[in-house]
């Protein structure tokens, strides 16, 4: 977009002014290397949830605890269900801020951090964009002012194609649907293929990357809820366009007319190509993301918090993962390994490792609010064994509470045993 134009002129323009070209470049090179200076050279990180960036004091005692328990890298969620967690003018702020005085949690972590000598992430939930329960109040929030922007699943895709998005009863069956299979689903989800998700996905990461002190940016909810989803009808009358020119004319105007009086026509007729459609969605945001986040920060990591089980990421979420990392539009997959098997988690990290083609590429996602400290730190240390460049632990929050009868909060034990 305006990045990308940028660049391009700025190319255009090498030839009579190649000053401008070598300062630029000049100043990539140093970004790059001030990035690669603060780096550490194994990442020891902690998931931060938005909760525990509730007030200053909060987020300085969250950076204290962090640092004390031999942490050299947070991962703060700064969008958690399509809203904000820092200063934004894209989106609302955060409801569970809404009485608190106002303050940028993510520049307070930032700067907190920096001063404890930790590297920050701003983490990123991209479609899970409303939980459980009643719908968001500020007007402002997505799932209000663009209902025609969330995914709809399966089984209310026909019942949904003829209502107008507007309806209340739209987002209200949504909402309820979400409660009755919470198994499955967490929320509201947008749907990846509407392309003012997209751009707005697009737009809230370049407002970080240019806006914040960051040394990454990271992926989470990067995925369809489930393979039910998106039967809304702008997916499916995108789907349609887009599958035209790869199929014959005479098999599209079968489909065409069955389209008439069955809106799935098409999905379910052309299986194999509707779940392509439904990967390149998601697989041709992470692209753009990157190249322009690179384009304007070119020193940033760009993560992704994935399913650890590569096949059934792309069959149930149509998240390719490995492919992203091999496209060279991923620089980091963290497999979601949460399980109190251990022998299951080296199993996952393995097949991750594998998929990944490259060790640097993956950090070892652990879930220590499963388990106790001492099989968190069997885990973490089977994980640096095999040759992952990181440990994430999920969550500060769960590991910060201690249990009771221990002498110190569980972060601090894990840090202690685990980062000698």
């Amino acid at each position: 977009m305006k990045l990308l134009l940028r660049m391009g002129l700025v190319a255009l323009a090498a030839g009579a002014a190649g000053l401008t070209l070598s300062c630029a470049t000049t100043g990539e090179t140093a970004a790059a290397a001030q990035a690669a200076e603060r780096a550490p050279a194994e990442v020891r990180a902690v998931w931060v949830v938005r909760h525990d960036l509730s007030s200053p004091a909060a987020i300085r005692a969250m950076v204290e605890g962090a640092a004390a328990s031999r942490f050299n890298t947070l991962l703060v969620q700064v969008r958690g269900r399509g809203d904000a967690v820092y200063a934004s003018a894209l989106e609302p702020r955060a409801e569970f801020l809404r009485n608190q005085p106002d303050f940028d949690a993510l520049r307070l972590a930032v700067e907190a951090a920096r001063a404890r000598g930790l590297a920050v992430h701003a983490w990123v939930n991209a479609y899970l964009v409303w939980g459980l329960g009643d719908r968001p109040l500020d007007p402002r929030h997505l799932v209000n002012a663009h209902p025609e922007w969330l995914a709809v699943p399966r089984a209310l895709g026909r019942e949904l194609y003829h209502r107008d998005p507007r309806d209340p009863l739209y987002v209200q069956q949504l909402i309820d649907y979400a409660a009755r299979n919470r198994d499955l689903v967490e929320g509201l989800y947008a749907s990846p293929s509407h392309p003012a998700v997209q751009e707005r996905l697009l737009a809230v990461w370049i407002d970080l990357a240019t806006r914040y002190d960051l040394d990454g940016i990271h992926h989470d909810y990067i995925r369809y809820a489930t393979s039910a989803f998106d039967y809304s009808r702008r997916a499916l009358e995108q789907f349609r366009q887009w599958v035209k020119p790869r199929v014959a004319a005479d098999r599209y105007d079968e489909l065409w007319a069955a389209a008439h009086d069955d809106p799935y026509a098409f999905a379910d007729g052309l299986p194999d190509e509707w779940d392509q459609f439904r990967t390149d969605s998601i697989s041709d945001l992470v692209g753009r993301i990157y190249r322009e986040v690179k384009a304007a920060r070119p020193d940033l990591l760009v993560s992704a918090a994935v399913h650890p089980e590569w096949r059934g990421a792309a069959q149930w979420h149509f998240q390719a993962w490995p492919t992203w990392l091999h496209n060279g539009i991923l620089d980091v997959a963290v497999p979601m390994a949460y399980t109190r098997d251990s022998e299951q988690f080296h199993g996952w990290i393995d097949t991750a490792l594998a998929a990944a083609g490259a060790p640097g590429q993956v950090w070892a996602g652990v879930g220590a609010y499963l388990n106790p400290v001492d099989r968190t730190v069997e885990q973490i240390a089977r994980a640096r064994a095999v040759g992952v460049s990181g440990v994430v632990v999920f969550a500060y929050s769960k590991a910060a509470e201690g249990r009771a009868g221990t002498s110190a909060p569980e972060l601090q034990q894990i840090g202690a045993a685990a980062f000698r």
